[in-house]
């Protein structure tokens, strides 16, 4: 007979995860509780007063979705480049995946000048705040992975042309545990900008 698999309680789940991994998974609860807070309020705050003003959703706001689509498929990418121990197909990924989201933040700031251009400011309507604040929140959230991947990115580059750093890369449980919860994050700002984006094609 097969030893049967001892079922832990949640707690005890949390307790076995690594420092890290437990930091993140509070930190994106936390960060989901907030938004989840901000989008009642804005719900709250009659989202649909852009309605029939002749606004409409800032066409750089749906290209950087389109970006941060794009970012979610090259992030996935990443683990399965390093289960293949693929050192280069890796580094090229998270590049592509540091890119997008450079270019998604500019294009955040595209989108903010647009509403300007509508005429919907921070300080106008409450609605009309919330787009900037809502936005902004996630892009302030999405800056720290852009940091965290511009800091994986160096110590891949660094691996380049050397057997015995690739060696500790490809084998060391914490390597994978980092590249792991990159890509779990990244996943999860794309989720939470996603239901944004819904909310603010609602709106107008």
């Amino acid at each position: 007979m097969h030893p049967t698999k001892e079922h832990k309680t949640w707690l005890q789940r949390l307790e076995s995860l690594h420092p890290y991994e437990t930091l993140l998974y509070l930190g994106m609860i936390g960060s989901g509780l907030i938004f989840v807070f901000m989008v009642v309020a804005f719900l709250y705050s009659g989202m649909d007063q852009l309605a029939g003003a002749g606004h409409r959703v800032p066409v750089a706001f749906l290209v950087s979705t389109l970006m941060l689509i794009l970012s979610g498929y090259t992030a996935t990418q990443m683990r399965l480049h390093f289960q293949e121990e693929d050192i280069p197909r890796l580094e090229a990924s998270l590049r592509n995946t540091f890119m997008l989201g450079v270019v998604f933040t500019v294009l955040q700031f595209a989108g903010w000048q647009e509403l300007a251009a509508m005429g919907i400011s921070f300080t106008g309507l409450p609605s009309g705040s919330f787009l900037y604040v809502l936005s902004g929140i996630h892009l302030f959230h999405l800056l720290g992975a852009l940091v965290f991947a511009l800091i994986l990115l160096l110590q891949l580059r660094r691996t380049q042309g050397d057997g015995v750093r690739k060696l500790v890369l490809v084998t060391n449980p914490y390597e994978k545990m980092r590249i792991r919860l990159f890509t779990v994050y990244w996943h999860f700002m794309d989720l939470i900008w996603l239901v944004l984006f819904l909310l603010f094609v609602l709106s107008f």
